[in-house]
């Protein structure tokens, strides 16, 4: 589902997704998946926890143990994304992609242009859905890991073998690159 109004929060899990703007591969361009890490360190400093993920070159995928913080999952998601977007366009200038620049600078609505926003580097809106039970967790864990083996990207030939995934962890039972919660 994608949100384009207020989430309701309460403490849960919650599957989300959020991508890049025009499916663009900013993460690979700017090489920045350490500043997802990042992102996902603020978040467990915050109380909450992070169950599984994958970081795909133009999106990311997280099931995510939210706290009840008193902020909405919107807001909580928003500050994620802004943050991460200011990473992600530090790292490509510091790589003088101009061209890729000055695409991200084009896309920023008049609106928000207005109020002082320079690029778009993530889609406005947000894919959260609310894991009831064991079931769901499980079905979104294997959907995220099987992503970077499926369709156009082809960029493992097991899920075990794409770093940027918890998959490591739930199929091997070693934590991989980054420490999830089980």
């Amino acid at each position: 589902m994608t949100v384009r109004r207020e989430m309701p929060y309460k403490e849960g899990i919650y599957f989300i997704t959020f991508t890049c703007y025009e499916w663009m591969p900013l993460i690979e361009l700017a090489d920045a998946y350490v500043a997802v890490y990042r992102q996902f360190d603020i978040l467990k400093l915050e109380g909450h926890y992070v169950l599984g993920f994958v970081i795909m070159p133009n999106h990311v995928h997280a099931l995510l143990g939210m706290r009840d913080k008193g902020e909405s999952i919107n807001k909580r998601i928003g500050t994620l994304k802004r943050f991460l977007a200011y990473d992600l366009v530090q790292r490509i200038q510091e790589s003088e992609k101009t061209d890729v620049l000055e695409e991200l600078s084009r896309g920023v609505p008049a609106t928000d242009r207005n109020r002082g926003k320079l690029h778009q580097v993530f889609e406005p809106s947000f894919d959260c859905k609310e894991c009831f039970n064991e079931e769901m967790i499980i079905q979104k864990l294997d959907y995220m890991h099987e992503n970077p083996c499926k369709g156009i990207w082809q960029l493992a030939e097991s899920p075990v073998d794409y770093k940027h995934s918890s998959a490591l962890f739930y199929i091997t039972g070693e934590q991989g690159l980054y420490a999830v919660t089980h």
